[in-house]
């Protein structure tokens, strides 16, 4: 590939000086803080931006600023041609850190360490030194690649939206924000939010309340119900029983306030295993296990009860794929429909639960939405929910895709191909957008964890890889 030595020489001249800048800007913690005037998501993030868009103009690059919500680098004043989505903005920092502390970056054993080197510091300036490099190389482009510094992109993209809103898509967009080769399918995304109510039941045994989940993409790893009148022996077998067939654990507090007999309350908790909504096999759910154990505990019928049945009808506990509801469908492109039931409050009058679904491109409003919404409102289930995100997907066989492929295979000398993935991307609301790198495929970053790094060597690569991409995209 034509200027390879010279871009690999570039950037490996530069390393200290990259990795420097990384430093900087992950100093700051710019996790999202309270608005503050002109500071829409509060001080860290702002100062973050500040300092990113600072490095681009010391640079020599021209910048510009969308209120505090967005930043832009620009390599040149031609017609849009490739834009880089990346974002300063990150998790927060957490307990658990052992190797240093969340925003004292710290290079060890060939990896930096900190809150932001790999999501997504790290990368954003990985693409700005390829900038540089193709900038201070003299390579010859003929339209524009622009760097987009978005500050919101752990809670819900709202910065990406205001630049939208006054920029338009340029004709090719990757962001460095996954991993290595390229993922260009994204599954669509169905939250469904219910509810039910009830007359009020105190006939014993009986359930006082249920809670469960404590977000709506995140598998339940734990589940906590209160029963009234159910005896230790009929509770302790039914726990063993469950735990028997399907692997969740209980826990039990026992506790009698009064005098009368048969009464005495116990708190169960079920222990599962977590997991991302997205990724569901990873995990067993605490709240699905826990339904099925009340479900076979001899409590008095009662409309409460009845629904518990109804809810374990739709949501039985394993049943990952929507076959239930009768929503299981895969494709080829994207794989099989994953679906969590995620979050549920029960009291004695009333429920209201969550689900989380991530749908093949196969998938639609029509073949979804429609069908769930049916049989949970014919069970007696208000259905919330109104509309979905549809599935993401660029063609594979685009030149972009296969060149960005090429690029990968030639610097990696690996075999390069397109990816899906059930998470969601800066990129899913762009006609044609990818996530391209920056971290190779097997690797664990431990990004929003503890000790969070970027391999070193990854973030080399991956600034040349972005160089010799513009360098073919924008020639």
């Amino acid at each position: 590939m034509e200027y390879r030595d010279k871009i690999e020489e570039y950037i490996d001249s530069h390393r200290q000086e990259m990795l420097d800048d990384i430093a900087t800007l992950c100093r700051i913690n710019s996790e999202k803080m309270p608005y503050k005037a002109g500071m829409p998501f509060g001080e860290g993030v702002c100062a973050a931006l500040g300092q990113a868009l600072a490095m681009g103009e010391r640079y020599g690059f021209s910048v510009n600023n969308y209120d505090n919500y967005v930043g832009t680098v620009d390599l040149n004043d031609r017609e849009a041609g490739l834009d880089i989505l990346a974002h300063l903005d990150v998790v927060p920092a957490g307990e658990g850190w052992k190797v240093t502390e969340p925003f004292t970056p710290l290079e060890k054993d060939g990896k930096l360490y900190g809150r932001g080197t790999a999501d997504d510091k790290g990368p954003a300036v990985a693409a700005l030194y390829a900038m540089r490099a193709v900038k201070e190389l003299g390579i010859p482009v003929s339209r524009n690649v622009r760097l987009i510094l978005g500050t919101d992109e752990e809670c819900g993209s709202s910065d990406i939206e205001h630049y939208y809103a006054v920029e338009k898509e340029a004709p090719m967009t990757f962001s460095p924000d996954a991993n290595f080769p390229v993922i260009n399918t994204e599954k669509g995304m169905f939250r469904g939010h219910f509810t039910a109510e009830w007359e009020k039941s105190t006939a014993l045994p009986r359930l006082c309340s249920l809670h469960a989940g404590i977000k709506v993409n995140v598998l339940p790893g734990k589940a906590e119900a209160v029963l009234q009148g159910v005896t230790a022996e009929e509770l302790e077998a039914g726990m063993k029983e469950t735990e028997k067939a399907i692997g969740v654990r209980f826990e039990v507090e026992y506790s009698d306030y009064t005098p009368e007999k048969g009464d005495q309350m116990a708190r169960v908790t079920a222990v599962g295993e977590g997991a991302h909504a997205a990724y569901p096999d990873d995990g067993n759910n605490a709240l699905t296990g826990l339904i099925r154990l009340i479900n076979r505990l001899p409590l008095v019928p009662c409309p409460q009860t009845e629904f518990l049945k109804k809810l374990e009808s739709c949501f039985p506990h394993g049943d990952v794929r929507g076959e239930a509801l009768g929503i299981a469908m895969e494709d080829e492109i994207s794989g099989p429909l994953t679906l969590v039931f995620s979050m549920l409050e029960v009291t004695e009058s009333g429920l209201e639960g969550w689900f989380d679904s991530r749908c093949p491109v196969c998938a639609d409003e029509e073949n979804v939405l429609k069908p769930v919404k049916a049989q949970m409102e014919k069970l007696g289930f208000a259905f919330l929910t109104d509309r979905m995100t549809p599935p993401h997907h660029v063609p594979g066989d685009s030149d972009f895709v296969q060149t960005l492929l090429r690029v990968y295979e030639e610097y990696t000398g690996r075999k390069g191909a397109c990816e899906s993935t059930g998470g969601g991307t800066y990129v899913h609301d762009l006609k044609n957008g990818v996530a391209f790198g920056a971290a190779m495929p097997e690797t664990d970053n431990r990004m929003h964890g503890a000790d969070e790094f970027a391999v070193i060597d990854e973030l080399l690569t991956s600034a040349k890889i972005f160089a010799q991409a513009i360098a073919e995209l924008c020639r």
